[in-house]
């Protein structure tokens, strides 16, 4: 199997794995967001954080901006390593891609996850009703304040022109494909999942979070944490000791 993939940072590597965690990143975000995650989890568990176009290491490349065109080469990319049993963990744009890659790969005869992990993100059922001007269309000046309300991106990127000139692209194409999106109903999945959700999360109350269990037929958990959407950093050793007791309770066989 080939180590060098583009689309996957592979954080630790572990010869024979009991299982790989896939990581796929909030918008803006790439795999350094997972950088400590092999630390935290069990040590026969292979993380994988995923690296879409666009970010990091992969600069040089076009962001998609829909997500209907990025699952495709995404499931490809991430074929040769579902040889494993895997559990895939997404926060925010990342929750609602990791939900509709399970999907598609039951569509297309791929292995399912044993385990979905969704973090800070409403079910894809529930349309936003906020009324403000979708951010993938604002200015630079107005998306760059849209993104520093959310508290995930340090105010001194504003002293840093060659950063934004970067950043923003990325962002606009990221906030795309969330704003863009069309949910289908499906069939709910048959693996279990489990909502992750700040209590202070002024974009996910609890009662949304908890309509993720109308997803699955595999059990449902509701999970709340301290912190607002962006919980994910500062909340981390909780939030991994929670994510580790799950992947610790699913045995090596498939």
């Amino acid at each position: 199997m080939s180590t060098e993939n583009p689309w996957v940072v592979r954080r630790r590597m572990v010869p024979q794995p009991r299982l790989r965690l896939f990581c796929f990143p909030f918008a803006g975000g790439g795999a350094t967001v997972y950088r400590d995650w092999p630390r935290l989890v069990p040590p026969d568990v292979e993380v994988c954080a995923v690296q879409p176009p666009g970010r990091e290491s992969r600069l040089g490349e076009d962001a998609y901006s829909s997500l209907q065109d990025l699952l495709p080469p995404l499931a490809g990319a991430l074929g040769e390593l579902l040889d494993v049993p895997y559990v895939t963990f997404g926060h925010s744009l990342g929750g609602l891609v990791n939900f509709e890659l399970a999907r598609y790969l039951r569509r297309t005869g791929g292995p399912l996850p044993r385990h979905l992990l969704v973090s800070g993100r409403r079910p894809p059922h529930l349309r936003s009703d906020d009324e403000h001007e979708p951010m993938h269309k604002m200015d630079d000046d107005r998306l760059l304040d849209a993104v520093l309300e959310l508290n995930g991106t340090s105010p001194e990127i504003r002293d840093h022109p060659e950063l934004l000139e970067l950043a923003l692209p990325l962002m606009r194409a990221d906030f795309a494909i969330s704003e863009t999106y069309e949910y289908t109903p499906e069939a709910p999945l048959p693996c279990p999942i489990t909502a992750f959700s700040g209590a202070a999360d002024p974009h996910v109350t609890r009662s949304e979070a908890a309509d993720w269990a109308q997803h699955t037929s595999g059990g449902f958990e509701l999970r709340m944490l301290p912190g607002d959407h962006f919980f994910l950093t500062t909340a981390q050793e909780q939030l991994l000791a929670d994510i580790s007791q799950l992947l610790s309770g699913i045995p090596r066989r498939r």
